[in-house]
């Protein structure tokens, strides 16, 4: 867990917030008024992806960015279970903690299916949906290989080596990233190396990297999921949009498009030649002003 204070040479200036509505301290970040946006993060990363989202969001709007539990600066209980579901649970509770209504997700990797997963239990508090390389996973997925990543991740699975490689992240998280499909080296310096890394001081903090790819590797997400098709048709009724990265290695951009206009046959689609999976390091400079339009288009 990083000091709430920490700002990595001024490059993560926001107040540090805390909620323990979901029984461990997690850290959010919360910059500007209006109506809310809620910047999700993915594997293996935290709210420090969404640094250069954040100021110009909240010229206009609440941008809150969490970080899920066991990165970035929240706890890692070593006592619970890290699935999709207690995921969504934990960011169910900061929500009605915060009681946000009118939620504009923005989302990325696991920020998807969290997103879908939140948006089908509680359509009332949502108004549209922001997807970045990533899935909802209720549309009609393509069948095809496993990603490098998943094939990655797989090979050490069944070697027993993955919690060895995902509990040094803190010494890896460069070349792990980049087996995601981190495209953007430019941007890699000390600083960077720190933020992201700083998060993984030992194995016991790895415990979310680690059972972040399992989650979806060992299709443990699947019966939650299900849980909540009933809702498939509030979560289409929203508005959504989609910006992919071609150059990702976790997600197959072929299918996250399928997945995407399978649900929203009208929804715009932006493809992103030469970005990758972690598309906000890649960017930013094109992503930020496609929300902005999005959400003006949809008021």
């Amino acid at each position: 867990m990083i000091p709430a204070n920490e700002t990595f040479n001024g490059t993560f200036p926001f107040k540090p917030h805390f909620c323990e509505a979901a029984g461990f301290r997690q850290h959010y970040v919360d910059e500007g008024e209006g109506e809310p946006i809620i910047c999700l993060h993915g594997e293996p990363t935290w709210g420090y992806l969404y640094r250069n989202f954040i100021p110009p969001l909240a010229k206009s709007y609440r941008v809150i960015v969490p970080d899920h539990m066991g990165f970035g600066k929240s706890e890692t209980p070593q006592d619970r279970e890290y699935v999709l579901k207690s995921h969504v649970e934990n960011l169910t509770a900061l929500i009605e903690e915060l009681d946000l209504k009118d939620i504009t997700f923005v989302g990325q990797d696991w920020g998807g299916p969290m997103t879908s997963s939140f948006t089908v239990r509680y359509p009332q508090r949502v108004k549209r949906i922001c997807l970045m390389n990533t899935i909802l996973g209720y549309g009609d997925l393509p069948r095809g290989e496993l990603t490098p990543w998943f094939q990655w991740i797989g090979k050490h699975h069944e070697a027993g080596t993955l919690e060895e490689v995902l509990g040094n992240l803190g010494s890896n998280i460069l070349s792990v990233m980049k087996k995601l499909g981190f495209q953007n080296s430019a941007a890699v310096d000390e600083t960077w190396i720190q933020a992201y890394s700083s998060p993984f001081p030992d194995k016991a903090s790895c415990i979310g990297g680690i059972e972040f790819p399992l989650d979806a590797y060992l299709q443990r997400i699947r019966e939650y999921m299900i849980e909540g098709s009933g809702g498939v048709d509030a979560l289409k009724g929203k508005p959504a949009m989609l910006a992919e990265g071609l150059e990702d290695y976790a997600i197959d951009p072929e299918r996250a498009i399928a997945d995407f206009k399978s649900l929203y046959p009208q929804g715009p689609v932006v493809t992103l030649p030469g970005v990758g999976h972690f598309c906000q390091e890649d960017a930013p400079e094109i992503l930020v002003p496609l929300i902005q339009q999005f959400m003006q288009m949809t008021p």
